[in-house]
């Protein structure tokens, strides 16, 4: 799966975490391209562009073990190490780097990119500098897992053929997981997905104003869910779920569930 300008900012995102959890002075990072290369795209705290858009190949380098190995590789002196090979020496010596960490990003069980940490002297990293390193690739790897669902999800939605019982389940189901995304960017990102799969040129009527949980709660409703159901997806209670539906048909109009979801759909709020 190729990556977008979104991928980039979770790559340099977690770059800035990892320096400032770590003290590493240096972090560059990117995500796998075709076949079994990477390519380093983002760089923090370097003092050259020796490393950019360095393509690396999995087997090569500490970069390219980590990807062959998919674990967290780690040297105190690049130049002089033979537990890798040497590929990448005149980059990483141009960098000035000595003590190098490269830490895997892996998605359902295959690497899709690496985070490097670095000091300009070679000296040991020890376990908590490489924890934090791996806590900042699950950064990535959480935001890879939601985009990549919510990728799959509108995909099989445009598959349909205009199909709207396949448009409106993905749409329930990208609005009941943003709520569990605790990075902002991110869910707004995810809502945005879910606004594009609602009529084309829609825009929610300004006649009615419902709550992002209001909607939440019409979208399982719109694709058969129950409020036992809707609750489970939601995180909710079913009570909840209920107290939420009355609310949207109390501004709808609605004496019913269904006529709340057709008015919904008619307001631009649902698909």
């Amino acid at each position: 799966m190729t990556s977008d300008a979104s991928d980039a900012v979770d790559i340099r995102n977690a770059l800035l975490r990892l320096r400032r959890a770590t003290g590493l002075p240096v972090a560059f990072g990117g995500l796998m391209e075709a076949g079994q290369q990477m390519r380093i795209s983002e760089l923090s705290g370097t003092a050259t562009h020796a490393l950019r858009s360095l393509v690396v190949t999995s087997g090569n380098g500490l970069g390219g073990k980590t990807v062959a190995l998919s674990r967290p590789c780690v040297v105190t002196d690049y130049s002089a190490s033979r537990r890798i090979s040497h590929e990448y020496d005149a980059p990483v010596a141009l960098e000035g780097l000595r003590s190098v960490l490269a830490v895997p990003v892996v998605v359902r069980h295959r690497v899709r990119g690496v985070l490097y940490g670095a000091l300009r002297t070679a000296r040991p990293l020890g376990g908590r500098t490489l924890d934090a390193a791996v806590e900042a690739a699950r950064d990535v790897e959480r935001a890879l897992v939601v985009r990549d669902e919510a990728r799959t999800l509108a995909a099989e939605a445009g598959a349909a053929g205009g199909g709207w019982e396949q448009v409106r389940e993905a749409h329930a189901a990208l609005r009941a997981l943003a709520p569990k995304i605790a990075d902002e960017r991110l869910r707004a990102e995810l809502l945005g997905a879910c606004a594009l799969l609602t009529a084309p040129g829609s825009t929610p009527s300004s006649w009615v104003r419902l709550t992002p949980r209001e909607v939440d709660v019409l979208a399982c409703v719109a694709a058969g869910a129950t409020n036992a159901v809707a609750a489970e997806r939601l995180g909710v209670t079913p009570e909840t779920v209920k107290a939420y539906l009355r609310s949207a048909m109390r501004k709808l109009r609605a004496r019913t569930r269904g006529e709340a979801v057709v008015a919904a759909r008619r307001a631009g709020w649902l698909p």
